[in-house]
């Protein structure tokens, strides 16, 4: 059963776009017994333009609505905007007032009993190996301020279809879409503090190491650099274009 009503919108791309997933992607979606009942914030890893796609078949499949913060200038697009905002997305703007509104509006969503998907990055990443870099804080803030619980959500395939920042897609052979779902993370400790920056980022902290330590189990590998800063980031274009190439 559906945690909310799935927008008409959400129905008709669902119809048209789910047999074409199915047909250029294999499953390996694991963890669905950590999904919690009511509303929630989900926080998945950001590796490629096609990740709204892919968590969105996820989620849908797995009966919940999805719904997204996007950037303000997406949602305001003509054409593709209205299908936005017909969708339920919420814009993210990117003032500290209109921020700020944004994760109020989250907040309220997910306390209607909604599941509201925030990237903790911000932005696909930018680490040339595709590992979650640090987060930005508004996952953690969000779900603090409503005391619902905040899911990791690791993804590792779609960078397979569509490298981070690439412009070619490669379709087949038919790629494997590794989803993890993780455990609420504890933020018992932090509940009944003040959201100081300090508390923010430490939930923050514990997110993304739980993003990376599902994305090495699934890799058989660590991370062989330091997590990339996602404030100071500076897009490492060579090692891209090499990899597009």
């Amino acid at each position: 059963m559906a945690k909310h009503p799935v927008p008409t919108v959400v129905r008709v791309i669902r119809f048209f776009l789910r047999p074409v997933l199915m047909l250029v992607t294999k499953r390996d979606w694991q963890g669905m017994d950590n999904l919690p009942d009511g509303g929630f914030v989900l926080a998945p890893n950001h590796i490629s333009h096609l990740d709204p796609f892919l968590i969105s078949h996820f989620m849908l499949d797995n009966g919940i609505a999805p719904q997204f913060l996007a950037k303000d200038t997406l949602v305001s697009a003509k054409g593709f905007g209205w299908i936005l905002r017909s969708a339920e997305q919420i814009p993210v703007y990117r003032s500290t007032t209109g921020a700020a509104e944004s994760l109020r509006a989250a907040a309220t969503a997910v306390e209607e009993g909604r599941v509201v998907t925030i990237y903790p990055e911000g932005t696909i990443t930018r680490d040339p190996a595709a590992w979650p870099m640090s987060g930005r804080t508004g996952a953690v803030r969000v779900a603090l301020m409503t005391g619902r619980p905040l899911v990791p959500l690791m993804q590792w395939g779609p960078q397979e279809i569509l490298w981070p920042y690439a412009k070619r897609v490669r379709l087949f052979p038919r790629r494997t879409i590794h989803i993890r779902v993780g455990k609420p993370i504890d933020l018992s400790d932090l509940v009944d503090q003040e959201l100081t920056e300090k508390v923010l980022h430490t939930a923050t902290d514990r997110l993304m190491d739980s993003l990376t330590a599902m994305m090495s189990q699934v890799r058989g590998e660590l991370p062989s650099t330091p997590r990339i800063d996602v404030h100071t980031l500076s897009r490492p274009k060579t090692n891209y274009q090499r990899r597009e190439s």
